[in-house]
């Protein structure tokens, strides 16, 4: 994995680098209803008071059963449609054709170049040529009508995940959606419900859960080498200000334009994903409460001023996004779990990933451990000692191919291989809700002073159970 973190700067883990009008400028603010909006109407749009942060955590009636632990069905090969085909979904389409079992049937981008290339990759697999939907902003709605698909893989602007996973549920489909998920508390909701209703698992698909480190510590935690948990961090710190700003890297500003919207945590899944598996959220503990604080907004326009010419329409906009943004969960068991967020000044890319407990601690970037007995006398020892723990993915798969140091892969392959063998899948839709409620709740408390917001149980009262997640057995082919 540490081999890998170089090459952050090239990915965006949430969409594609290109997309048309409508998919970036014209969906841009409909996230969180604040379209049209200036930045000073959009501040007030969001509500100042905790009195929506009760609300917001009671649960609505149920409209389905759980699909908690709920396999899905067994087949020797999995259909595959792909929606977006940019940066992330134009790579990760490499991954699906590498796996065993796996057949890319369908493809949907607005860029007709795009679904052109990544049509010649499929056959140049030796798998049929696919069908490909490139009329326009919504022709996803047709790919994810065909019959013949059995998994829709999401990766475009955020704005649109809420509607594509939605889409592809009402068809029958079970779908996998690029972080965020979706950016309102009641579309999280919604797809909870319409994954019940519907019986289609409806995932975040967080590649970080499948890092070889993040794994590593997962295995190590639940075998009470930490002791009992207390607290854990996670981040995404990625200077992305030269991407952000470049008029080629990305389809429109899309990504940029959220700094104009929001204060919040645009983007905690990366950090919060694996810390939420270390604790087993959803599977004995439930995050509870939130409370944020974020720093002025200066950094997208420093670096404006210092790189843009005078007639770039950047200078049209103004920021409000915090540059560095800092949240404390609260688990329903008492622990803390911090996250940050920062892509908008200086700072070597970093998740943080750390996990302590009674018996010692663990953090990254740079990777160290101080557990006793192993370690004392103020001693960071090595992780690299500890690959005794590595989960029997990484064990299986010593040199996966792909980005970020083979987790892209990792988390393919073994979605894939659930779906084919029948298993329940690692995180389900509660997990996706849970892990970017952050999103709004963090702006909703950065604007209320740093006020605690209510964190949904999205699993109505079923977290209180312990059941597998991410520490999985190897299964028989």
């Amino acid at each position: 994995m540490n081999e890998a973190r170089p090459q952050n700067h090239d990915h965006d883990e949430t969409g594609p680098s290109r997309r048309s009008v409508l998919w970036t400028a014209g969906a841009a603010g409909a996230g969180l209803g604040l379209g049209g909006l200036t930045a000073g109407q959009a501040a007030a749009a969001t509500p100042r008071t905790t009195g929506r942060a009760e609300a917001a955590a009671t649960a609505p009636a149920a409209k389905g059963k759980t699909m908690i632990g709920v396999p899905f069905e067994r087949r020797s090969t999995v259909r595959v449609g792909i929606i977006g085909l940019g940066n992330r979904g134009g790579s990760m389409i490499d991954l699906f054709l590498a796996v065993p079992g796996v057949r890319v049937v369908a493809l949907c981008d607005p860029v007709k170049e795009k679904t052109a290339k990544a049509a010649k990759k499929v056959t140049d697999a030796g798998q049929p040529a696919p069908a490909v939907y490139a009329n326009g902003d919504h022709d996803f709605e047709n790919l994810c009508k065909r019959g013949d698909i059995d998994f829709v893989y999401a990766a475009t602007p955020w704005d649109w995940h809420f509607e594509m996973a939605r889409t592809a549920m009402l068809n029958g489909k079970h779908v996998g959606v690029e972080c965020p998920i979706a950016l309102r508390l009641e579309q999280l909701w919604e797809l909870v419900d319409l994954s019940e209703r519907t019986r289609r698992h409806c995932m975040q698909l967080e590649n970080c859960c499948y890092g070889r480190n993040e794994m590593r510590v997962l295995r190590m935690a639940h075998a009470g080498l930490f002791g009992e948990l207390l607290h854990g961090a996670g981040a995404y710190i990625h200077d992305l200000r030269g991407l952000m700003f470049d008029p080629t890297y990305y389809e429109g500003p899309w990504r940029r334009l959220w700094h104009t919207r929001l204060r919040g945590d645009l983007y905690p899944n990366h950090g919060f994903g694996p810390v939420a598996n270390y604790m087993d959220i959803n599977r004995g503990d439930r995050a509870v409460r939130i409370s944020s604080v974020g720093t002025p907004a200066l950094g997208l326009a420093a670096y404006r001023k210092e790189h843009m010419p005078a007639n770039d329409p950047s200078w049209k906009e103004s920021y409000i996004e915090s540059d560095r943004t800092i949240s404390l969960v609260q688990t329903a068991k008492g622990r803390v779990i911090r996250l940050e967020h920062d892509v908008s000044t200086p700072h070597p890319y970093s998740r943080i990933n750390s996990l302590g407990g009674t018996k010692g601690l663990f953090e990254d970037y740079p990777e160290r451990i101080y557990i006793e007995p192993d370690q004392s006398n103020d001693a960071w020892g090595d992780f690299g000692k500890y690959a005794e723990w590595d989960h029997w993915l990484w064990k299986e798969h010593a040199n996966p191919p792909g980005g970020h140091g083979g987790m892209d892969y990792m988390l393919v392959f073994r979605l894939m291989q659930c779906m084919r063998l029948g298993l329940v899948p690692d995180f389900d839709v509660y997990d996706a809700a849970t892990w970017t409620a952050p999103v709004p709740l963090s702006d909703r408390s950065i604007k209320a002073n740093g006020a605690p917001q209510e964190i949904p149980d999205f699993t109505r009262g079923l977290w209180k159970k312990a059941r597998p997640g991410m520490d999985s057995q190897k299964p028989e082919e």
